[in-house]
């Protein structure tokens, strides 16, 4: 059984010829191999950083168990698909309305472990009946629309946990961090966020020298004074040591509150598919079902043990976009340092010392990042939101997720924010176009155009 793991030299082993590309069967020599490891590791630093850090869990064991699902994907599409993946953002939100509804940390895990389930059989579901399956329940205004909630419903994360906690230190992290995606160039504006976050330990760092301790409120919300930059975790922690494990706990409540994020992932899962097959110049629709399974499976399994979800990152896609190396023993080498850095207790506590002030800079771009996404979907498949079969329902679920709107149905059970605005979002659409007259029903281009051949074979 070829599981991918074997690769051809690329010329020389040391630089590609002008206008080739390393392709995923194909390496380097093996220093320069495990040098761009080492460079995709950084590129998902940023928001494998911040990510299990606004979930409350723990950096340690969601650096390691990103390692462990890329290891997974890479041998479930018999490393065809370069990628590498990480903790998802888009479940930073749905954490938070966990917590804020009292539950703990195995609520939040049990409720996404059950979102990797469903990740899962909707990956085997496209491998049978083909990508169709995702048009026509999930068209680009409910996909679009139900992104840009979950983003958009962070807001209030934002600015009532982080920026108050110091809000000069938010503003020149924000600031930073704005013009380093802008004005820097190839790798060093894919890790835009992994420098906001140096800038921001280094700008607390001086303030703390000048100005001394801050009175504002701290983590907990009490207010109090203290150092905006506090290592001393840092000191106490091991070298060596294993994360800390539990296991999932399961709730009704927050099930419905993180399933809606399956429409996200898949979106992020079409879109990377068909970017890496065009760069690669390998048509890769038949490993979307596949792609889209191991994503589920390798989301699952963390999860179980107390880790975030994962899913396959923009940013590593990036890296391959400038140095045209798209060789999967690179993504090898990125697992096994990830694995490294999860058994290396004072790493996590690094991670752990991000000043409040700090993510909020950050998260005021990250968020409306993730909420534009939703926008750039629309803008990609061509959406008319002057169309009131799309503008209606899009609206409305829109409204719902962001102003956080609830329903509730008995004592023990209502919907609110992102679960609600999500179910709004996709009965609407489907119960309007029911009765909408012929003219409003134009036909839509598919979620990701690059999977048409997938289904014409299928067929």
């Amino acid at each position: 059984m070829d599981l991918g793991v074997r690769w051809k030299l690329h010329g020389d082993g040391r630089t590609p010829a002008p206008g080739a590309v390393v392709r995923p069967d194909e390496r380097l020599t093996w220093p320069r191999t495990v040098g761009l490891g080492a460079q995709h590791v950084v590129a998902m630093f940023g928001a494998s950083f911040v990510a299990p850090v606004l979930m409350g869990l723990d950096p340690n064991l969601a650096i390691m168990m990103s390692g462990v699902a890329t290891v997974i994907f890479l041998l479930a599409t018999r490393g065809r698909v370069p990628s590498y993946l990480g903790c998802s953002l888009s479940f930073v939100g749905v954490a938070a309305v966990i917590r804020a509804q009292g539950g703990t940390s195995a609520t939040v895990t049990g409720a996404v472990l059950v979102v990797g389930v469903a990740l899962f059989l909707v990956g085997l579901a496209v491998q049978r009946f083909g990508a169709r399956i995702i048009h026509a329940a999930m068209p680009p205004i409910v996909t679009g629309a139900v992104v840009m909630l979950i983003g958009f419903n962070l807001a209030p994360v934002t600015a009532t946990t982080y920026w108050p906690q110091d809000q000069w230190t938010a503003l020149l992290v924000m600031l930073f961090t704005g013009l380093a995606v802008v004005c820097l160039r190839g790798f060093w504006s894919r890790v835009a966020i992994f420098l906001g976050l140096v800038f921001g330990y280094g700008i607390s760092w001086v303030f703390d020298r000048v100005f001394g301790r801050i009175h504002s409120v701290d983590a907990s919300g009490k207010l109090t004074d203290h150092w905006r930059l506090d290592l001393s975790g840092v000191g106490r922690a091991d070298w060596i040591g294993l994360p800390s494990f539990h296991g999932p706990s399961f709730q009704w409540s927050a099930i419905l509150v993180a399933l809606p994020v399956v429409i996200a992932l898949v979106a992020e899962n079409a879109g990377h598919v068909k970017a890496v097959g065009e760069m690669t110049g390998d048509p890769l629709d038949d490993r979307l079902g596949t792609a889209i399974s191991a994503d589920g499976v390798a989301s699952v399994l963390s999860t179980a043990v107390g880790g975030p979800p994962n899913t396959t990152y923009s940013e590593n896609i990036g890296v391959m976009a400038a140095t045209r190396v798209y060789s999967t023993a690179a993504y090898w080498a990125a697992a096994g340092f990830a694995l490294l850095f999860g058994v290396c207790p004072k790493f996590g506590a690094i991670v752990a010392a991000i000043p409040g002030g700090v993510l909020g800079g950050i998260t005021v771009i990250l968020y409306g990042m993730i909420g534009l996404l939703g926008a750039q979907i629309w803008t990609n498949a061509g959406v008319d939101l002057r169309n009131p079969l799309n503008l209606v329902p899009a609206a409305a679920g829109i409204i719902i997720g962001v102003g956080n709107v609830s329903m509730t149905f008995t004592d023990t059970f209502s919907l609110s924010g992102i679960a609600l605005g999500t179910l709004v979002v996709i009965t609407g659409y489907h119960t309007l176009r029911a009765f909408a007259p012929a003219h409003l029903k134009t036909q839509e281009p598919l979620l990701d155009e690059g999977t048409s051949s997938y289904d014409d074979a299928k067929s």
